[in-house]
């Protein structure tokens, strides 16, 4: 098999996750596949020698081509909500029944239509962050944004989201139910619990200082490593809405020293974030939630 054979192999093993990531962001099936097809020109056009993690890169560059397209949109002024009707799944090819399965999960009409009300940044990483788990680190890169700003996007995203009550990410307090079950499974070190509540894929993040002062390490994959860790932590967490989603903090004389933040999806917990940076503290919007 020739080199180019292996590298077209890659691309198709990572298409589904492009497709739905390339979908929530346009809201149309045609205009995903022209985004991914894109993101296959640049990758047959680019020397991979250096690329460590294919799918976080072609993640990247499909939402660099994503935000392209939803600029020009704007500008072409062509695609108000009054004159553009977003496709439900059911719309889709059905030729991949695994895809669609993927796209059904993750898609939802209403939190389609409530993203077209989003500016392209803000859209973006809400999506890349809140449903695909990527780190403000490689979002900061495409917004032109540092990682701060990143985070506020998402963050103001977030709580246009959820303001949609007919938005099944919108619920908080069941939300909330999910990471409170975590923090007490985590706390009596059960680790089976841990496990249902965890999505296989979870991945957890840590900046510099989170990890100096929690002992991780900066990344975590997988539900069973994540229960792992956790098992038998956070007794000192207190519970928390971080940047409006369920969160837990660690205070240390008066302090917040640790904001976690929780990523849920489809009723299990697929991305944490640990910070511990007093600057990215201060950025943060943290409420505390009484027990």
């Amino acid at each position: 098999m020739s080199e180019k054979d292996l590298l077209a192999d890659r691309f198709e093993a990572n298409r589904p996750q492009l497709r739905a990531v390339a979908y929530r962001m346009l809201g149309s099936s045609a205009e995903a596949d022209d985004a991914v097809q894109e993101a296959w020109l640049r990758l047959s056009r680019t020397d991979t020698s250096e690329v460590d993690n294919l799918g976080a890169w072609l993640t990247t560059v499909v939402g660099r081509i994503c935000l392209d397209m939803l600029r020009s949109r704007g500008s072409r002024r062509e695609d108000s909500l009054e004159a553009r009707t977003v496709e439900p799944v059911a719309a889709l090819e059905q030729d991949d029944p695994e895809r669609e399965a993927m796209l059904a999960d993750s898609v939802g009409l209403a939190l389609l239509v409530v993203l077209e009300t989003l500016t392209p940044a803000e859209r973006l990483a809400f999506v890349l962050h809140d449903l695909f788990a990527v780190p403000y680190e490689e979002i900061a890169p495409i917004v032109g944004r540092s990682p701060a700003a990143s985070r506020q996007l998402a963050s103001r995203a977030r709580r246009r989201v959820q303001a949609d009550a007919t938005t099944p990410e919108a619920d908080l307090p069941r939300q909330r139910e999910i990471v409170d079950a975590f923090l007490t499974a985590a706390r009596g070190g059960e680790v089976t619990t841990l496990l249902t509540l965890l999505d296989p894929d979870v991945v957890v993040r840590a900046d510099s200082a989170a990890t100096r002062l929690g002992g991780t390490a900066a990344e975590i994959r997988g539900a069973e490593r994540v229960a792992g860790f956790f098992a038998g932590r956070a007794r000192g967490a207190r519970t928390a809405v971080v940047d409006g989603v369920p969160g837990a903090v660690v205070v240390v004389q008066g302090r917040i020293r640790i904001a976690i933040s929780f990523i849920v999806g489809n009723g299990r917990i697929i991305g944490i974030d640990a910070v511990a940076d007093l600057e990215q503290l201060r950025e943060l919007d943290i409420t505390m939630v009484s027990d």
